[in-house]
């Protein structure tokens, strides 16, 4: 079925202007085939579905590239072994679906979501955002990724990889790919939910990472995104040739130099600093690193939002809460950014992280029709769209997904 969207404020995520009473045309393959001003726009058919959004904003579907639906909100990833397997799956499908209602119409899990559940989107056995995922991580014995218990049991609950050479490197990357990861993901430094290290700690070395994007390049070509968030380890990565930089606590000018001369894309997943500080549920080494970290970190991706370095989205979700993701756009507003560069940087730009870019991202002629309808202004107050309430439509190839406007039903 074709449909119709119409007296829509359009935002394109292109970075143009809004256009004001438009209409987006999606042909019966869920593809755009017109978005612009309504008096340039085709005649519908008789056949087609008309979506009267009475003056509503209209937006791409949304683009989450750090996500973690396989943990619930505050869960240790040492406890995530101590789950019932059962209850875990169906508690990671309702925190997909959760994901799309807040109008993330695609994410990228950056470790502890297997496979299966990428296909299980796609053949329709549950619905959610198209998925890429890392599957798990590669981390150094005591690094960022392990959790391991002082006796060596395992708690990671299949989340990470060890390896400690340059060869379990590369070993460790085929058995990742062989689980059906759609990209890699190295700690390059420590972290603040990690109980043996610090952000500040150095992970994989330049010669490690270095191998890690040569054995990707000789399997198809994939990417890697680094967790770093300490300087001397956002540089390593930098230099490695990893395709994202995650967290980039400790970004300073140099490394927003060197991210803007390799065309590497940071990830600030602000959503840890501002939404994911809670003293009750934290253990008290990671709720400390989070205070000494926090004032840093605002300050470093604040000069690199000034100086121009390549921001996508990413929120960490599970470290702070599921199904709002789209908040981090106020905090990327908050320190700086321009309202309609974050709806780009949530948009296009993530959606090129992606390798996505040529159907995703922009509503344009061609493109897949992922479609997010709001109450309110995005461009006045970015702050509507964290909060999924008036997220009140979404689609997903011209499949309405969500709706909450009168007379509209959604099609699953």
């Amino acid at each position: 079925m074709s449909t119709r969207i119409e007296h829509a404020r359009l935002i394109d995520g292109t970075g143009a202007a809004a256009v004001a009473d438009a209409v987006v045309c999606i042909d019966e393959r869920g593809t755009v085939e017109y978005a612009g001003s309504a008096h340039a726009a085709p005649l519908p058919g008789p056949e087609t579905r008309i979506i009267d959004v009475a003056g509503r904003t209209v937006l791409p579907g949304f683009i989450d590239t750090h996500v973690h639906l396989g943990f619930r909100h505050g869960m240790p990833p040492g406890q995530r072994g101590l789950e019932d397997p059962t209850l875990l799956v169906l508690d990671t499908a309702a925190r997909i679906r959760q994901t799309l209602d807040a109008g993330v119409t695609t994410a990228r899990d950056l470790a502890g979501l297997p496979a299966g559940y990428r296909t299980a989107v796609e053949s329709g056995r549950i619905v959610g955002p198209r998925l890429q995922t890392a599957v798990r991580a590669l981390s150094h014995t005591g690094g960022h990724g392990d959790v391991s218990l002082p006796d060596g049991t395992d708690l990671s609950g299949g989340m990470t990889e060890i390896a400690d050479t340059v060869d379990e490197v590369r070993l460790a990357v085929r058995r990742v790919l062989r689980s059906g990861a759609d990209l890699i993901k190295v700690c390059a430094t420590g972290g603040m939910g990690s109980p043996y290290d610090d952000p500040d700690d150095e992970g994989l070395t330049v010669e490690e990472m270095k191998a890690v994007v040569d054995e990707v390049g000789r399997h198809g070509g994939k990417a890697v995104a680094a967790h770093a968030q300490g300087r001397p380890g956002i540089l390593n990565a930098l230099r490695a040739g990893v395709t994202s930089i995650e967290h980039g606590y400790g970004l300073d000018d140099e490394a927003g130099d060197l991210a803007g001369e390799f065309g590497i894309t940071v990830v600030p997943t602000l959503s840890t600093v501002y939404a994911g500080i809670d003293k009750d549920r934290m253990p008290d080494y990671h709720y400390q690193k989070k205070v000494r970290w926090s004032g840093v970190t605002k300050e470093n991706i604040s000069r690199a939002i000034d100086r121009g370095v390549p921001i996508a989205l990413g929120t960490d979700a599970a470290v702070c809460p599921h199904g709002q993701n789209l908040m981090e756009l106020s905090y990327l507003v908050d320190l700086g950014m321009d309202p309609m560069a974050a709806i780009v940087a949530g948009t296009r730009t993530a959606a090129g992280l992606l390798g996505l870019g040529d159907r995703l991202g922009t509503l344009e002629e061609g493109k897949l029709a992922d479609v997010v309808v709001c109450d309110g202004d995005p461009l006045r107050d970015i702050a509507v769209l964290g909060d999924p309430a008036n997220v009140v439509c979404v689609l997903q190839e011209g499949v309405i997904r969500k709706s909450l406007l009168a007379g509209v039903s959604c099609d699953d």
